[in-house]
């Protein structure tokens, strides 16, 4: 027994160095380490970061369609000039994810060819459309609200590049919630025409940003295996159910009725308990059928076919500055 290691095949050394190479990488995750981009980790790890970032990095670039149609008709050059901002911050954050993903060997030209060509997804709320100025108050107070409830854990998220990106994005998100938040309590606190526009956003909104967090725990593909490496913090229920306790309370703030004939205080608990989701929209929207996916996607591409030219000039330039720095 003691000569059985001259018996195993290379294959079989190099299973077993993949197997303590990722005990030592898991003791780095269990310890707190972040992990960087030259640092040995699983393909899976990999795997899961790229398209959890890409899929980040795509919803905030399609998250700026329901909003840009909303600048030239905003109602005040104050209000006009925030939601450009706004609009600006988003392309940013895109950017920034986009760049993290490249750090795991994944380009941003397939990644956006993944988006185009519906291989990849982005952020079912994105489907959603914006039919009145409220709704980009609903947007800011409840989609933006949600995200930093999900995105303030990345900042601790184990892989590196992905974390220090979620610092800078998590601080625009929160000036978007208080911009959506005020644009909300101006309108609940005008006429009778403006706080029913307020509700009438609420009503549509409050679901879909419950299905934001993804499907209920027990249904979740990737859940454990990110919470095991800490590239997620909590789980989707639990992300929910603090989003509904922060939220409630500020819509009745507000005067507003949440649209859940269920919702009611637990006082044992302390938690905001909620009626049933409508998880069979959920899956029709990711399925590609809901209000704006066929528009959202016809704008993207549109916006791709037409940035073509620059894209070209950049790639002409820089191969012309190689060509005149080489000589």
């Amino acid at each position: 027994m003691y000569t059985q290691a001259l018996n195993v095949s290379d294959g079989d050394e190099r299973t077993i160095e993949d197997a303590e190479r990722a005990a030592r990488f898991q003791a780095r995750i269990d310890a707190e380490e972040r992990i960087e981009p030259n640092d040995w980790m699983p393909a899976a790890y990999r795997k899961t970061l790229v398209r959890q970032i890409s899929q980040h990095a795509h919803s905030e670039v399609v998250g700026m369609l329901p909003e840009g149609n909303w600048i030239t008709r905003a109602p005040t050059l104050r209000r006009k000039a925030a939601l450009l901002a706004k609009v600006q911050d988003e392309c940013g954050h895109g950017l920034y994810l986009y760049a993290a993903a490249e750090t795991l060997g994944a380009s941003r030209e397939e990644l956006v060819d993944q988006l185009l060509s519906g291989k990849a997804k982005y952020s079912s709320i994105f489907n959603y459309p914006t039919l009145t100025w409220a709704d980009i108050g609903a947007i800011g107070w409840l989609v933006d609200g949600a995200a930093i409830m999900n995105q303030i854990p990345l900042c601790r998220c184990s892989y590196g590049p992905y974390a220090r990106a979620m610092i800078r994005v998590c601080k625009e998100e929160s000036f978007h919630q208080r911009q959506g938040y005020e644009i909300m309590l101006t309108l609940a606190k005008g006429s009778a025409e403006q706080k029913a526009l307020a509700q009438d956003a609420l009503n549509r909104w409050w679901w879909p940003c419950l299905m934001m967090f993804g499907p209920p725990d027990q249904a979740s593909q990737h859940s454990d295996t990110s919470t095991k490496w800490k590239i997620k913090r909590f789980s989707n229920d639990e992300l929910r159910q603090k989003f509904v306790d922060a939220t409630v309370p500020q819509a009745h703030y507000l005067g507003l009725t949440v649209p859940d004939p269920d919702l009611k205080k637990n006082d044992a608990t302390g938690h905001w308990e909620y009626g049933e989701i409508p998880w069979d929209e959920f899956k029709q929207v990711l399925a590609g059928n809901g209000p704006c996916n066929r528009d959202r996607m016809a704008a993207r591409r549109k916006a791709h076919d037409d940035g073509a030219w620059v894209r070209e000039a950049a790639a002409a330039y820089a191969e012309k500055r190689k060509k005149k720095l080489a000589a």
